[in-house]
């Protein structure tokens, strides 16, 4: 994790043949062809992952993908704006894959990042138990999305705007965090370290084989302080 950044820290796809056109999903109705090097979340089956758009087209996309994955259930491409495009699997290359829209996209809007909705970190739909410290106090609680800078915390416990706290869970890395909203029970966490895009997307991707997951809108139970 890089201390204090929020640059993405994570190889630059091979520049070999850069120039070259992927006929799988680029046709002659659609010749525009531009490379992009964006993060962005894939939607498979019931399952969310961290890609890299590497170029784009109004009828295809290529991703850089951090870890092998199984193709199975609807596919959708969602980007940092929020919007999503349906997709259809076309070709796989050990990291890379290319993928088919659904309907043709305006990829002017695309790399504009021209939107209803303002551009955000992307955030992963994860619902796991954590137990975090704040002053001596042990609490636990659950985490209900990830992403790479925070995390939407749920617990019955009240916390302070700004509050300190470590985050501690099975699997997961120990994390300093504060408090930067609350709403009733749920408080939005703003990590110390932030991961990078490789870590977040093996973190995703093994909690979720866990079976660490929920849908969204879907809230956990949390629960008060550890009992002593």
């Amino acid at each position: 994790m890089a201390k204090g950044s929020d640059e993405m820290n994570f190889p630059l796809p091979e520049t070999e043949g850069e120039g070259m056109q992927p006929v799988d999903i680029e046709d002659r109705a659609a010749p525009r062809f531009t490379l992009l090097i964006r993060p962005a979340k894939l939607h498979v089956g019931e399952s969310q992952f961290v890609c890299i758009i590497r170029d784009i087209s109004a009828t295809g996309v290529s991703l850089r993908l951090f870890h092998d994955i199984e193709w199975k259930g609807p596919i959708t491409l969602e980007l940092q704006t929020g919007d999503r495009h349906s997709l259809e699997f076309v070709w796989n290359r050990a990291t890379e894959v290319g993928l088919q829209f659904m309907d043709q996209v305006e990829v002017d809007n695309i790399i504009g990042h021209c939107s209803l909705y303002p551009k955000r970190d992307l955030r992963f739909d994860i619902a796991m138990p954590i137990t975090f410290q704040s002053g001596g106090v042990a609490y636990t609680a659950s985490i209900a999305n990830l992403s790479r800078q925070g995390a939407l915390l749920e617990c019955d416990s009240k916390l302070a705007v700004s509050q300190p706290i470590m985050l501690e869970a099975r699997g997961f890395p120990t994390i300093e965090a504060r408090v930067r909203w609350r709403r009733g029970n749920q408080f939005g966490l703003v990590f110390d370290t932030t991961f990078s895009l490789a870590e977040l997307a093996v973190l995703i991707e093994r909690l979720q084989a866990e079976g660490f997951r929920t849908s969204p809108g879907q809230v956990s139970t949390p629960a008060g302080p550890t009992p002593s």
